[in-house]
């Protein structure tokens, strides 16, 4: 079965460093917010392009305290994406508040057209998704945020490595919020997450509010959560680092083999025109008219799918009043249901991909 992701073929090499990397912060003793969480926040910092990096327990949390460093709250409104993971959305409710949902176009990314229907005199920033490991529309997306005079959160969760323009995504916005979930380009064994930021004194507000709010033991200047990067993640963290670009060029052979091989006219690439230099491939998208049939046929030829994400976020149970661009949603809503993701993890073989692509050019 070719799998959407496959850690038992990780190189050797990597599983002794990260057992090495687990004994050794197993014999220091020290396991919460010590030296391993440090140097990866420098090492992470260095990758992405910024000044600071502040570990927290995991992706929602960095958006959730990302939107309270600004000062994001009660009363506020932050305009995002429907089709992203409802993490997004609900790190927006748990900061106070109100999720405001534009529209996307036909590659997934959020319409700035929409964005800019969107904006009321409530809106106090934009959070956009860099989905599927491809940065979002950063260019109009700023200009938005200028003219409008909003704060710009940049959700990474999906593109680690990624850049618009030749620089780091995670380096445009006030923040950026990254996710270390086991299954991103950079991922973790649980649960992990990330802010970077070229602000000093959001950093700091960052590092209190992860930490109970503390400046320094015992004293809480503000009410913060317990969001912390272990030191056991950490460590993981760093080794796995030392293999992303590897890894990230592997996927983007993947795609590029996909792009040219991919003919069958029912089976419609999500966008033809990313480049390894702007996306890291975090996941590879194709729009099918027959999605359950295709999916099915997949799983004949002994290749797995996984839909990303059939549900969008204003068709939760939970979120049918979510105001919305007052055009509607359609994009999203057609997206959705046609939307239907296929393997380029970092370890398929040669031949795989090409079982993958013989597959999808048989399926009628």
């Amino acid at each position: 079965m070719i799998l959407m992701n496959d850690f038992s073929r990780e190189p050797s090499e990597l599983l002794n460093a990260q057992l090495l990397a687990a004994e050794r912060v197993i014999k220091s003793g020290w396991y919460v917010l010590g030296k391993e969480v440090e140097s990866f926040e420098k090492r992470w910092a260095e990758y992405c392009g910024v000044k600071h990096a502040i570990g927290v327990a995991n992706g929602m949390d960095a958006i959730e305290i990302g939107l309270r460093c600004l000062g994001i709250s009660n009363g506020d409104e932050v305009i995002t994406t429907p089709m992203t993971a409802f993490a997004t959305t609900l790190a927006i409710i748990r900061a106070g508040a109100t999720p405001v949902l534009a529209d996307i176009d036909s590659d997934g990314k959020l319409n700035p057209e929409s964005i800019v229907r969107c904006i009321g005199v409530k809106t106090k920033a934009i959070l956009p998704v860099h989905l599927y490991g491809s940065p979002a529309k950063l260019d109009q997306i700023i200009s938005i945020c200028s003219t409008h005079k909003l704060k710009l959160i940049e959700d990474c969760a999906q593109a680690h490595g990624s850049k618009f323009e030749n620089k780091p995504v995670g380096s445009f916005g006030s923040l950026g919020a990254w996710s270390f979930y086991p299954t991103k380009n950079l991922g973790t064994f649980g649960d992990g997450g990330c802010i970077t930021t070229n602000d000093i004194e959001l950093a700091e507000l960052a590092r209190k509010l992860r930490n109970y709010g503390q400046s320094e033991r015992y004293h809480h200047p503000e009410i913060g959560l317990n969001s912390r990067l272990d030191e056991l993640h950490a460590a993981i963290l760093s080794e796995r680092l030392k293999y992303l670009n590897q890894f990230n060029a592997h996927r983007a052979e993947i795609a590029s083999r996909y792009i040219e091989g991919i003919k069958n006219p029912s089976v419609k690439i999500v966008n033809k025109t990313l480049k390894a230099e702007t996306s890291v491939f975090h996941l590879f998208p194709v729009l099918t008219k027959s999605r359950e049939r295709f999916m099915k046929h997949m799983a004949e030829k002994k290749i797995q799918t996984l839909i990303h994400y059939p549900i969008p976020v204003h068709k939760q149970k939970s979120c049918l009043d979510l105001k919305r661009d007052p055009n509607g949603l359609s994009n999203s809503e057609l997206f959705s249901q046609q939307v239907v993701s296929i393997p380029c993890h970092p370890h398929l073989t040669p031949e795989e991909v090409e079982q993958v692509i013989e597959a999808v050019n048989e399926f009628a």
